[in-house]
C-alpha cells in the first residue's frame, strides 16, 4: 500500500464501526434474550450490507465512484482466494461425509488416541497441518469435521475441541514460511524469512507448551466414555490422509482439496455410497452451506477499501504514530496497530499489507529490529484474527457445528491466542524473546543482519 495515499479521515470509520456494532449487537442481544444461536439469528453479511449503505451515504464522490471502490475491495485477491477455499473445503466435508469418511476417521482416530488426551492431539496435528500448508483456513477446512466428530464420540466439550483446532491452526499460520502472512511481514519489512521464523518461534513456542499443558488437564473427558465396538473402513480414511501427507509435502491448498473431493467421490461411488449424480449434488451442497462466510467475507473486503479510500485507514494509522515516543513505545504501536487494523478488516494478510510501511518507518526512526517488526506484525494479526468472532477462522470452525457452537462462545476458550497475546506484550517490557537479534544485531544503514563473529 503507498504510503500516504489516501487523506487522513477519521469519520470516514464510522461505517465500519456501524458494522461492527450491528453485526456484534445483535448477537449480543439475540443471545441476551435466551437465544442460544443468536449470532446465526442475525446474518452478517446483512450488517456488512448496512455499512456499505452508511459508506455510501457519509463518504465523498460519485456513486459510480463508490461504487468502483466496492468492487475493488470484494474483488481482492485475498478475498477472492479465501472464498475459493471456503466453497471446496464445502464441498470436500459434504462429499467425504456422506462416503463415510468422517466416521470411519473418528472412529480409527478413537482407536488409536485415548481418549483423555484426544483435544491436545488434535491441537498439535493442527499446529504441524498449518505450518505444512500455510494456511489456519485450509487447516480448519480439513480437520473440521474430524475435531466435531472426537467431539461427539469422546464426549468431550465441543466449543473446547473447536477452540484447540483454531489454536493450533493460527499457531501454524504464523510460523509457516510459505503462509500469505509471513510474506506479506517479510516483505514490507524487508527481511529474510528465516530470520524471521527464528525470532517468532521464541514467542509462539512457549504460548503453545502451556496451551497444550491446559488441554491435557481441562481436555480430559470428566468421565471417560464408554465406546464399544468401533467400526471404521481404512479405505474410507484414506481422502483425510491423503489431503494431510498433500498438504504437508506443500501441494497447493487448491490442488489438496480438489484432490480430496475427487478422492472421496471415488471411494463413495465405488462402495455405493452415491452415485455420480448424487456426488455432484453433494458437491453443490457443500457449495451451499458455505455460502453465508463466501458472502461476508467478499461484503468486509467490499468496505473495508471503501473506508481506506475515503481516508479512515489513514487517519487511524496517523494517530497510532503520533503516540510513538521510543522503542518500547513503537513495538507497541506496531502491536495496537495491527490488533485495530485487523479488527477492521477481518484479514490478517491485509492488515499486513496496510500496517507494514508505517511499520518499517518506526523501525527506521526508533531502530526496532525488522526482524523483531515483521515477528509483531504476523504474531498480533493472527492474534487479532485467530479471536474476532467475525474472522473466517472462527465462522468456517463453528460452521462445522451445525449451530451448535457459535463464534463469540469460543472467545474465552482460545487459550493460544490469548497467550500468545500476553507473551507478546510481555517480550516487549522483557526481552526474553530476543537471543537470536542480540547474537546478529541489526545494520540500520544497510538494512541487513551483522554476521555473528
Amino acid at each position: 500500500m503507498e504510503k500516504s495515499k489516501f487523506k487522513p479521515n477519521g469519520v470516514a470509520l464510522v461505517p465500519f464501526l456501524i458494522f461492527v456494532v450491528v453485526y456484534l449487537g445483535m448477537g449480543v442481544i439475540l443471545v441476551a434474550k435466551g437465544d442460544p444461536m443468536g449470532f446465526y439469528g442475525f446474518k452478517g453479511p446483512i450488517a456488512v450490507i448496512v455499512g456499505i449503505i452508511a459508506a455510501f451515504l457519509m463518504h465523498k464522490g460519485s456513486i459510480d465512484e463508490k461504487f468502483d471502490a466496492l468492487v475493488k475491495g470484494c474483488g481482492d485477491a485475498n478475498i477472492i482466494t479465501m472464498c475459493i477455499i471456503y466453497i471446496l473445503a464445502g464441498a470436500f466435508s459434504v462429499v467425504s461425509k456422506q462416503m463415510g469418511g468422517v466416521d470411519s476417521t473418528v472412529n480409527l482416530g478413537l482407536t488409536l488416541i485415548p481418549p483423555n488426551f484426544v483435544t491436545a492431539g488434535l491441537f498439535i496435528i493442527c499446529c504441524f497441518l498449518s505450518i505444512a500448508t500455510g494456511t489456519s483456513v485450509g487447516t480448519i477446512a480439513a480437520v473440521g469435521p474430524i475435531a466435531v466428530g472426537f467431539a461427539e464420540k469422546a464426549g468431550i466439550s465441543m466449543p473446547l475441541m473447536i477452540a484447540s483446532m483454531i489454536g493450533g491452526a493460527m499457531f501454524g499460520d504464523n510460523l509457516s514460511i510459505i503462509s500469505d502472512t509471513t510474506i506479506a511481514a517479510t516483505r514490507t519489512q524487508n527481511v529474510d524469512m528465516r530470520d524471521k521464523f527464528r525470532v517468532n518461534i521464541a514467542l509462539a513456542l512457549p504460548a503453545a507448551i502451556l496451551t497444550l499443558i491446559l488441554l491435557l488437564i481441562f481436555g480430559r473427558p470428566s468421565v471417560p466414555p464408554q465406546i464399544e465396538s468401533l467400526e471404521f473402513n481404512i479405505v474410507k480414511v484414506l481422502p483425510y490422509v491423503f489431503v494431510l501427507v498433500a498438504a504437508i509435502a506443500g501441494l497447493n491448498v487448491f490442488a489438496v482439496l480438489l484432490g480430496g473431493i475427487l478422492f472421496s467421490g471415488i471411494i463413495g461411488m465405488a462402495y455405493g455410497a452415491f452415485d455420480a449424480l448424487q456426488w455432484t449434488n453433494h458437491m453443490y451442497d457443500g457449495f451451499n452451506g458455505m455460502f453465508e462466510i463466501f458472502l461476508l467475507s467478499m461484503l468486509t473486503g467490499g468496505l473495508a477499501y471503501m473506508v481506506s479510500q475515503a481516508g479512515g485507514m489513514e487517519w487511524l494509522l496517523q494517530k497510532i504514530k503520533s503516540m510513538v515516543k521510543g522503542q518500547k513505545s513503537a513495538e507497541l504501536g506496531i502491536g495496537a496497530l495491527t490488533l485495530l487494523t485487523d479488527a477492521a478488516t477481518a484479514n490478517n494478510t491485509v492488515a499486513i499489507i496496510i500496517d507494514g510501511p508505517i511499520a518499517k518507518e518506526m523501525c527506521e526512526e526508533f531502530k526496532v529490529d525488522p526482524r523483531r517488526s515483521a515477528s509483531l506484525l504476523d504474531a498480533f494479526s493472527c492474534v487479532m484474527q485467530g479471536l474476532i468472532p467475525y474472522g473466517a477462522q472462527l465462522l468456517i470452525a463453528c460452521s462445522f457445528t451445525n449451530g451448535l457452537v457459535n463464534p463469540v462462545g469460543l472467545i474465552p476458550l482460545l487459550w493460544y491466542q490469548l497467550l500468545l497475546a500476553v507473551f507478546l506484550i510481555l517480550s516487549i517490557f522483557f526481552p526474553f524473546a530476543d537471543g537470536y537479534i542480540k547474537k546478529h544485531p541489526w545494520n540500520f544503514e544497510e538494512w541487513k543482519a551483522v554476521k555473528a563473529k
